[in-house]
Formats: C-alpha cells, sequence, structure tokens
C-alpha cells in the first residue's frame, strides 16, 4: 500500500532545522519526527520500510539534508526532494556497500592560490568528513573512490568535486559574490569593509553586469553616492564626464585617477576595458583613502580590478548578446503647411516665387508676376520629408565573449577575447571593438611569486560629428536635419530633393544649408585606436607578514583620426563659400605612459588586541604625448579620397610634443586596538617635472580614525543592532593636472611678419604666452564624518556620510600690468569649497528558499561655492563657442560666495503686447514711456517682439540687467536598484535620477527664432504672436532680440530615469549537466527603458561642451538610444 504522510505546517514551520535523538528506532518512526519538525511530507511503500535498519540518529540543529543522508546510509533505499516532499524508492545495493575505498590527501585554495585553513571538507551522504590545516591540506582515508566530497569555507561558495578515483586533489574556492562587498581595493592593498576608516564607495559587479554596455562607466551611473557620471551625448564611442564629489578646480582636469590592475593612469580611454573582465570596482572619494596617491587624488581614485585565473580545472566562458537600438525622441517639426506660412510671413516674395508658381508677364516677363497657379492652402494636406525619419535608424548592437581560466596551486592563468559592434541610430555612424586580454600568476615557491598582464584594445569609432562644430552653428549636424526644407515646390518630387546636395533656395552669402541625408553617407569621420598594456610583478615574502611587491606597466596608446569631405558634404562642396572644396586630414596621436612601483608591506596581528598594517615605497611614473597631423584643400580628384592629399592645396603642418615624469615615496600606517578603535596616516611626497624650481616637490598627509561602536560592551544588548561604526578623516591631495608647458612661455612663427636683420628679412616670433615659471599644485584640503550601521543581522546596511573640500591654488588667467604687453598669465590664486551629504542604504528585504528580494539605495547632495578668485575679480564669466555671433557672449558666471557653473543672462518676460504701446496711426506703435525697450530703439520695437525684465529698473534692457537665471549642477542624484530572484528566474531594475540642475537648450535660439529664411522651425513655434493669435508668450517672426541668452531657453533638467531592466533564467544543472556544460544563463534586457522629465529636448542627461565653467549645454547633440538586448553566458 502506498503511504503518503503529509502535515500542514506554518511559513515559520517551514525551514526549521532537526533536533533529534534516538537510539534503536525504527525508520518509520523517525522519519514521523522528522516530518513533524520540518513540514516535508514522505511518499513510499510500506513494503520498501518493512526491511529497512533500525537506525542510532543524534541530530542537533541540523538541515533537512544532511539528516536525511545520515539516515539513509546502509540502507537499501534511495530518496529524491521535490519542493517539500521526500519521494523514498526501493534500492537494490545498500549505500557504501560492495564499493572500493581510497585514501585521499588534498588541498583546499582560493582563487589565487592562497591555502584556506579550516575549510571543510564532507564526503557528500556519509558522515566523514574533516577540516583543512593551517596550509590548506586535509586527508580522508576509506573513502568510496566515486563519492563526492562537498567542501566549504566561510566568504566563499561550497564546491563538489567528484573523487573519480584520484588519490590527490587541488581544489579552488570561487568568492561568495554576496560576501565580495567585505573586502575593498585600497590604494596599494586591500581591506576588511569593517576596519575602513576612509570613504570607500564599492560597485556592486552583479547589478553592474546585468545588461551588456560598451563601456563600464555606461552602467556607473547612479550606483555610487557622490559620484556624477554624465555623458557628453548618445553618439557610440562618446565621451563620458565622472565627477566624485564636485568639481574642484575652474580651469583644470576634474576626472579622477583610474588605477588599473594596479596601473595609474590619467586621461583614461574607459573604451578600452571590456566590462565582463571587471571582478571589482572601487571608488576612493575622501583624502583619507585618495591620499595615499598624492598629486593625482584630489579629484577621488578609481580602482578596477579585472579578473585573473583562479585554481581549478579550466573553466570557458562565452558570453553573447544582440540588441536593437531605437532613437527615443525625434524633436516635433512644423509640417510643410505651417513652415509655408511661416515663410510668407518672413520672405514673402520668396516664398511666393519658389512655392506658388509664378505666372510671368507674357509682355515683359523681368515684370514682377501677373499671378501665381498655387495658393498657400494648396499645401495643407501635403505629406512632405520626414528628414528625422530618413536619418535615423533601427541599429543593431552585438558583443561575444569567449574565456578560458584554470590553474593550479603553482600556475594560475587567464585568457579572453571580446568583440564588440554598435551601430549608431544616424545612419553611417557606429562603433567597433576587439580586444584580447591575457594574465599569468606563477607561485615559485611559498615564499617567491610573479605575475604578468597583457591586454591589446583595437577600436573605431565613425559617423559625422553632431555637435563638436564651434566656429557656427549652421556647421552642427543637426542644424540642416532639423532646419532643411521639409517640403518640395508642387510639381517637383521629393526624391528629387532627397538628391540635392543642398538647399538653393537659401542664400548662401549669409547661410548654407546642406543636405543631412547625402553628408552622412558621403562624409568620412573615423578614428582608430591601439590599446596596448602590459604590467608585470614580482612578489617575495621575507618573513610571514613581510613581503615586497615590485611592478612595472606600459600603457601605449595609438589614435590616427581621419576626416574626407567630397563634393557631396557640407564641407566639402563647392557651392559652400565657407569652405575651400574636397578636402582631408590625417592625424596621428600616440602617449606612452609608464609606471614602476616598490611596495614594502608588513602585516601583524600581536595578539587578540593589536593589530598592524604597514606600507612604505617609491614610485616612478612617465608619460610621453605627441601628435603631428597634415591636411589638404581643393582636392582635384576626390576620387582618390585620402590618397589624392597629396595633389591638393596643403595646409600647414600641425604638431606637439610634451613629457612629464612623476617620482614619489608614500608611507601609511594602519592600527587596531580590540577591534575597537581604528587608526590610519599616510603621507606621500610627489617631485613633477611639470612645475619649476621651488614648487616640483609638493607633501599631502592624511590621518583618519575610527571606532567601532558595535563591539564596545554597552552595545552588547542591542540586539538589533549588527554593526555601528564612527568615521573621521581630514587629509591633503593635489591635482598635477596642468600642461606639460604652461609654464613656459609660449612662442609662434605668424605668417608674414618679418623683421629686418642684416640688410635682409628674417622670420619674427611672437611670444603668445607669457608663462608662468611660479605654477604649483592645486591643492585639496578635505574632512570627512561618516557613520555605518548594520541592523538586523545586517539585512539593513546605511552609511550617512557629510564632506568639506577646500581647493586652494586654483590656476586661473590673472591679469597683467599694462607695462608687461600682455593681458593675462596663469596664476595659482583662486579658490573653492565642495560640501554636502552621502547616504546609502542597502537592504535584504526578503529571502528565503525560493524567493529573495534585495535593494540599494543612495543619494548624495552637493553645494560648491566660489571662495577666491583673481586679484581684485568678483566674478568670472565664460563662453560658449558654438556659434560666432555668441563667441563673445558671456553665458555663465562664477561669482564669490555663489556656485560654480550658474547661468547668466535676461530673465524672459514673454512678448510686448498692443497694450504696451500707444498707436498714433493705424500702422504706427510707439511703446509708452513706462514700458522698458529692448536695447536704446524704442521706436523700433513692435508688438510680439520678445521682452526681458528691466532688472535695475532705468527703463533700457541691456548688458546691466542681465543676471543668474540657472544652475548646471544638480541639488542631488542617486539611484536605486531592486533584485529579485525566484527559484532560477532573476530580475533586476535600476532606476537613477537627477534633481534640481538645469539645462541651456540652445537649440531654440536657431528653431524657435522665426527669423530665417527657408529654415524649418520646431512645432512650437506654430503659436507665435501674429494679430490673430496675441494671448501668447512666443515671439512674432522677423522680429528683434530673439537671440539673447535668457530663461526662454534655461530649462529644467530634472530626469527620472528607467535606466535598466534585466530579466534572467539560469537553466537546472539537472537539465544541462547531460550536455556537459556547467552552467547556462539566457536573459533579456532595455536599457533607457523611459525618462519622467521636464526638459523639452532629446535627453536632459547631456553636456557637449564638458567644462567645469560650462556644464549643462545643449545644442545639435547626439539622440540617446533605447536598447533591447537578448543573450546567453555559458560555462563549461
Amino acid at each position: 500500500m502506498l503511504t503518503i504522510a503529509i502535515l500542514q505546517v506554518s511559513a515559520a514551520t517551514y525551514g526549521q532545522k532537526i533536533t533529534l535523538s534516538e537510539k534503536n528506532a525504527q525508520l518509520e518512526k523517525v522519519l514521523k519526527k522528522i516530518r513533524a519538525q520540518s513540514g516535508f511530507s514522505f511518499l513510499y511503500e510500506d513494503t520498501d520500510l518493512a526491511n529497512s535498519k533500525a537506525v542510532n540518529v543524534n541530530f542537533s540543529n541540523v538541515s533537512i539534508d544532511d539528516a536525511l543522508e545520515k539516515l539513509f546510509i546502509n540502507q537499501q533505499l534511495s530518496y529524491s526532494i521535490k519542493d517539500k516532499t521526500v519521494v523514498i524508492k526501493s534500492s537494490k545495493t545498500p549505500i557504501n556497500q560492495y564499493v572500493a575505498t581510497i585514501d585521499i590527501r588534498g588541498k583546499v585554495l582560493d582563487g589565487d592560490g592562497k591555502p584556506l585553513p579550516g575549510a571543510n571538507v564532507r564526503v557528500k551522504g556519509e558522515t566523514k568528513g574533516t577540516t583543512a590545516n593551517g596550509n590548506g591540506e586535509f586527508e580522508l582515508k576509506g573513502i568510496d573512490s566515486k563519492s563526492i566530497l562537498v567542501i566549504s569555507y566561510i566568504g566563499f561558495l561550497t564546491k563538489e568535486v567528484a573523487v573519480n578515483n584520484q588519490k590527490q586533489l587541488t581544489i579552488g574556492l570561487d568568492i561568495d559574490q554576496s560576501k565580495l562587498n567585505e573586502v575593498v581595493v585600497i590604494g596599494y592593498g586591500t581591506a576588511k569593509r569593517s576596519d575602513l576608516t576612509g570613504s570607500v564607495g564599492q560597485v556592486n559587479i552583479s547589478d553592474f553586469q546585468q545588461a551588456p554596455v560598451r563601456s563600464f562607466d555606461e552602467a556607473l551611473a547612479g550606483r555610487v553616492a557622490g559620484v556624477q557620471v554624465t555623458s557628453s551625448e548618445g553618439q557610440p564611442g562618446s565621451g563620458i564626464d565622472i565627477i566624485i564629489r564636485g568639481a574642484n578646480s575652474l580651469t583644470q582636469d576634474n576626472s579622477p585617477l583610474y588605477v588599473i590592475d594596479g596601473f595609474p593612469t590619467e586621461n583614461f580611454d574607459n573604451n578600452a576595458i571590456n566590462p565582463e573582465e571587471i571582478e571589482s570596482i572601487d571608488v576612493l572619494k575622501d583624502a583619507s583613502a585618495s591620499a595615499i596617491y598624492g598629486a593625482r587624488g584630489a579629484n577621488g581614485v578609481i580602482i578596477i580590478t579585472t579578473k585573473r585565473g583562479k585554481v581549478g580545472l579550466p573553466v570557458i566562458k562565452y558570453n553573447g548578446s544582440y540588441g536593437i537600438q531605437n532613437n527615443i525622441y525625434e524633436v516635433p517639426l512644423m509640417s510643410p503647411y505651417e513652415y509655408l506660412k511661416l515663410q510668407s510671413e518672413i520672405t514673402a516674395t520668396d516664398f511666393k516665387n519658389a512655392y506658388l508658381g509664378p505666372i510671368a508677364d507674357p509682355v515683359n516677363p523681368t515684370n514682377p508676376p501677373i499671378g501665381y497657379k498655387y495658393t498657400l492652402e494648396d499645401y495643407r494636406n501635403v505629406k512632405g520629408i520626414d528628414w528625422q525619419s530618413q536619418l535615423f535608424r533601427t541599429a543593431p548592437m552585438q558583443s561575444h565573449s569567449l574565456s578560458m581560466s584554470g590553474g593550479t596551486e603553482k600556475t594560475r592563468y587567464s585568457l579572453s577575447g571580446q568583440i564588440f559592434m554598435q551601430d549608431g541610430t544616424i545612419i553611417n555612424s557606429g562603433y567597433r571593438r576587439q580586444q584580447a586580454k591575457m594574465t599569468l600568476d606563477q607561485t615559485v615557491n611559498n615564499k617567491f611569486k610573479v605575475g604578468a598582464d597583457f591586454t591589446y584594445t583595437s577600436s573605431k569609432t565613425f559617423g559625422s560629428a553632431t555637435s563638436t562644430a564651434a566656429n557656427s552653428s549652421m556647421n552642427n549636424f543637426l542644424y540642416s536635419v532639423w532646419g532643411y526644407r521639409p517640403v518640395t515646390p508642387i510639381g517637383v518630387l521629393p526624391e528629387d530633393v532627397i538628391e540635392e546636395p543642398s538647399d538653393d533656395f537659401v542664400n548662401t552669402s549669409t547661410d548654407y544649408r546642406f543636405n543631412p541625408i547625402m553628408t552622412a553617407e558621403n562624409q568620412l569621420r573615423q578614428t582608430f585606436a591601439r590599446n596596448f598594456v602590459g604590467n608585470g610583478y614580482a612578489e617575495y615574502t621575507f618573513i610571514p607578514g613581510l613581503k615586497l611587491r615590485i611592478s612595472g606597466g606600459i600603457n601605449r596608446v595609438q589614435r590616427r583620426a581621419e576626416s574626407f569631405n567630397n563634393s557631396n558634404t557640407y564641407s566639402g562642396s563647392p557651392s559652400n563659400p565657407f569652405t575651400n572644396g574636397p578636402n582631408g586630414s590625417i592625424t596621428n596621436f600616440e602617449t606612452t605612459t609608464w609606471s614602476n612601483e616598490n611596495i614594502l608591506t608588513y602585516d601583524k596581528k600581536f595578539d587578540k588586541n593589536h593589530k598592524l598594517n604597514v606600507i612604505g615605497g617609491f614610485t616612478l611614473n612617465g608619460n610621453k604625448y605627441g601628435y603631428y597631423g597634415l591636411s589638404a584643400n581643393a582636392l582635384p580628384n576626390e576620387a582618390l579620397g585620402l590618397s589624392g592629399l597629396a595633389s591638393g592645396t596643403p595646409q600647414p603642418v600641425t604638431s606637439y610634443n610634451s613629457e612629464w615624469a612623476l617620482v614619489s615615496g608614500l608611507a601609511r600606517v594602519n592600527y587596531s586596538y580590540k577591534n575597537k578603535y581604528l587608526f590610519t596616516a599616510s603621507m606621500r611626497a610627489d617631485g613633477s617635472s611639470k612645475f619649476g624650481p621651488g614648487n616640483q616637490w609638493g607633501y599631502f598627509p592624511s590621518g583618519a580614525i575610527a571606532w567601532k561602536l558595535i563591539n564596545e560592551d554597552f552595545m552588547k544588548n542591542i540586539s538589533f543592532l549588527s554593526d555601528a561604526k564612527l568615521r573621521l578623516s581630514w587629509g591633503i591631495t593635489g591635482n598635477n593636472r596642468v600642461g606639460d608647458g604652461d609654464r613656459f612661455a609660449q612662442m609662434t612663427y605668424p605668417i608674414n611678419s618679418y623683421y629686418s636683420f642684416n640688410n635682409g628679412l628674417a622670420q619674427g616670433i611672437n611670444i603668445t604666452n607669457v608663462g608662468s615659471p611660479n605654477l604649483k599644485w592645486e591643492s585639496t584640503k578635505q574632512t570627512d564624518i561618516g557613520l555605518d550601521v548594520g541592523f538586523l543581522k545586517d539585512r539593513i546596511g546605511f552609511t550617512a556620510e557629510y564632506y568639506r573640500k577646500n581647493t586652494t591654488d586654483l590656476l586661473l588667467n590673472a591679469l597683467l600690468p599694462y607695462t608687461s604687453g600682455y593681458v593675462s598669465a596663469f596664476k595659482n590664486i583662486g579658490a573653492t569649497r565642495n560640501e554636502g551629504f552621502e547616504f546609502s542604504i542597502n537592504t535584504t528585504n526578503i529571502k528565503n528558499k525560493n524567493f529573495s528580494w534585495t535593494t540599494s539605495f543612495n543619494i548624495a547632495f552637493n553645494r560648491n561655492k566660489i571662495i577666491e578668485l583673481t586679484e581684485n575679480q568678483e566674478s568670472l564669466t565664460s563662453n560658449i563657442s558654438w556659434d560666432s555671433f555668441y563667441s563673445a557672449v558671456p553665458l555663465y558666471i562664477a561669482k564669490l560666495g555663489q556656485p560654480i557653473g550658474q547661468i547668466y543672462g535676461y530673465i524672459w518676460d514673454g512678448v510686448y503686447q498692443l497694450d504696451d504701446f500707444t498707436q498714433p496711426t493705424p500702422t504706427t506703435y510707439l511703446l509708452k514711456p513706462e514700458i522698458a525697450t529692448n536695447g536704446n530703439a524704442r521706436t523700433s520695437i513692435r508688438p510680439g517682439d520678445i521682452k526681458y525684465r528691466d532688472i535695475n529698473g532705468d527703463g533700457v534692457v541691456n548688458d546691466f540687467d542681465r543676471t543668474v537665471i540657472g544652475r548646471a549642477y544638480p541639488i542631488h542624484q542617486g539611484g536605486m536598484s531592486n533584485n529579485f530572484k525566484y527559484k532560477n528566474f532573476d530580475l533586476g531594475v535600476f532606476l537613477q535620477w537627477s534633481y534640481g540642475n538645469d539645462i541651456v537648450n540652445a537649440n531654440k535660439l536657431i528653431f524657435e527664432a522665426g527669423n530665417k529664411a527657408f529654415l524649418n522651425q520646431y512645432a512650437t513655434y506654430q503659436d507665435r504672436w501674429t494679430p490673430e493669435n496675441t494671448n501668447t508668450t512666443m515671439h512674432r517672426s522677423g522680429g528683434q532680440y530673439g537671440y539673447n541668452y535668457s530663461t526662454r531657453i534655461v530649462e529644467d533638467g530634472s530626469f527620472l530615469r528607467l535606466k535598466t531592466v534585466s530579466l534572467g533564467y539560469t537553466l537546472p544543472k539537472t537539465l544541462i549537466n547531460t550536455v556537459k556544460i556547467k552552467g547556462l544563463r539566457v536573459y533579456a534586457s532595455a536599457q533607457n527603458l523611459f525618462t519622467w522629465t521636464n526638459y523639452s529636448g532629446s535627453d536632459p542627461e547631456v553636456n557637449v561642451k564638458r567644462t567645469a565653467l560650462t556644464p549643462g549645454f545643449d545644442y545639435s547633440a547626439y539622440p540617446r538610444a533605447r536598447t533591447i538586448t537578448f543573450g546567453a553566458g555559458l560555462s563549461f
């Protein structure tokens, strides 16, 4: 008879541990007691249990798995577990009967080949087991030759290893990624998070790698509190800016120092790292953490550790994905009818002659037309040309990575390669990358080990640049996409216009409208890059705890930028009066960076109360950079492309070379007393060739203390508190990102500049920069206070931090006396301050056998302000080079006591209405005396003209009425990720936001202007002021002063973005083991899925000018794409 034993229990009972003691008891009796404690059901035939042997058990708080394994030893029974049901069947051969036994010796190691003393080793299904000794070695005797060993160690993933008659085993364990954040990488070493005295942010790599990305910084935004990540635009391969805790410098680079596998580098190409190869990312934020990098640590440090070989059998992994990218947003433009209606207001005669079909005077054709064939109404339902749909496309993106890694106790290795291909959503644009990487680590003996790694990356970026032209707004690509006429005259096919190189309706002496589709198809813009990184190290342990590590590396980057414009492009068309016909250029760049580090480490725990870690050493670093370029215009045979440059009109050759070196000494002491009181002190001295005598050396000390309150006796009775630590740090760091030759005077050889010498003419030299021999570092003093708290056995982790950074000796252009003959020179005279709060919360909301839900949340508030400028200077204005008209018009202002990045201009007050005027005659308008005028021409103002606020009340709106009209840096920013797991399914959802930042939407100055002939406008301009439509704030067509910087073009750039959603499924091992696959996960992900914002542009995350003084500027930016990706990860 089939017996089913079922017990209904509560969720609290399910999962309860088994505690049971029985001697010589019937198996069925024991099963019933286990059922009562665990809530599991048992399914079996009565006859199968009738012949079972009596059992002796003594279980104390063991799991159901362990209890059943021990219970069925030497029984002629087998069992299987599904959900909460145990199925028991008869077995002809009892377990452990008639088997061949062997003796086994082995060693348990971590991925780096270090022993794991105390590791637990047991035989699956039996009571036999042991623990590894101090060298990680173990021995088991009389073991079934076909048994399975189960190896476990705290902080590592449990591993099962089949014996397969092997008598000697080396077993490597992998770190449990869920515990990875317990160890962080700091400068020249690692530390437990619980022992940190400084502020170090860490990225959860499992979250980070949920969706395929081109570079790691694309996925970094919103992951770490206080780290602002801004992409300039959405073009594949475009630059990304990372700022940690606010911008310190006004004129120099604010990007952090990158340390890649121990190799420090500035101006790092983030595209050179395959994101799938990253093991960990740690961000050093405060001076206590970053001062060990001295003159290069003021902007923070990002430490990236890539994957290396680990002990164990070879593991082969493949990860492939294929995605589809779509343009998220197309700008609403005027319809053909509205466009022509506007043209009839701006240029009535030209409009009629172009579109209404003039009827010539048969008597005298030179007279004005006697009539027209068509009317404006004939165009009301014309479909027209959608230039955006012609330009944008659905673009594929795919990635294929293959790696192999493994090793023994002595030798560990890894090999990997990747092919990444991303097409842009604008035709003929994209990015390609191929990468190969190799690592090798060799333990020569128990004292000496060596290792090396090599990475080679080759990439290609191609496509028309959309926002980099500086001298004219019409040079930028989207100017013609949005502005090109959307309709052809009746009788002319739209296809004919698409094939025209330029718009012949436009007066080319003042404007030039090129065919954007033809340009995108014919313009060559491509950059090839080759990046090689080689690192090597040797490490010798003198005595336990004392070791010397010597490492060296080189990074060589070669880039070749090619540009060619044939006659069917804007820059090469013979009809363009602003260019010189077909032209091309080639520029070669080369950068070589090298590093040598020599670090001695002493790590000692004296007794239970004292723990000491000391490092000391010196480093050498150097960099050499250079480029040369050649170009030619008026190429007679454009079919030759760049091969025909020699036949064109040559242009002056460009070239540049620079070199610097840095020598440093460093030391750091970490001391822990009773695991309650932690102390850190560090010092670094840097000598740089960038500075002159007397300023070459800089000294950068830091200190920090931490108090582990949780380990105090008075905290032990607070049961809900699992961690509590208070931190305080202070330190000085430097910024050496000055030009290699800034301290020297700069000279040029101007054309046609000669002087008389020895009765002849000699080439003259002009000193264009007087030089600054007293230049020195920009220095940042930083104080940080932090609190780390854990609740409910660390199911809730909370961190709060306050920081203040004072940066002095800013490099600014200071005015020189008139007697010097020069206007200004760089000097160390300015100061800024950044201060803010950061909060991070990590929670395990639900975790049981089948389902888990975790959340990570961070938010950061930063405030900066100007403390000091040059002598007697209260403000500093900055211009944007995007159009020649605005080249001398200030858009940003930095004032003493106020934030960096403030937007400067007029306050927009809508338009002048009829009530603002008196009307002596039906066609005459006189502005009322009490109404302020734009400029001094009161008689030229008309109803519908744009209106600005007269701040000083003098009746005239002029330069004195400019004021702060926006703030480009956010009030706060952050991110939140939620990760769900149900059985083999995983779901990740990541949100990112920015709040309180403004954006200058300069596109409105062109496409809500209404004063350019045959230039299409945004659809919003349809609501412009007309005598019939006076209830509006949009200015009239053909009016005045609509081009000024004002609040009209400053918009709220706050946004909330659903940045990543990833859904994956890991196939059960029972399903894939039959085909010898170790693991298989399939997934689908979406990036940039939705964005909630009030910004009217294509995307609020934009910064095309990318300097500290000119943030948040948008003109002709390449739109960001929404990406849907499908992929699979496979391991053997």
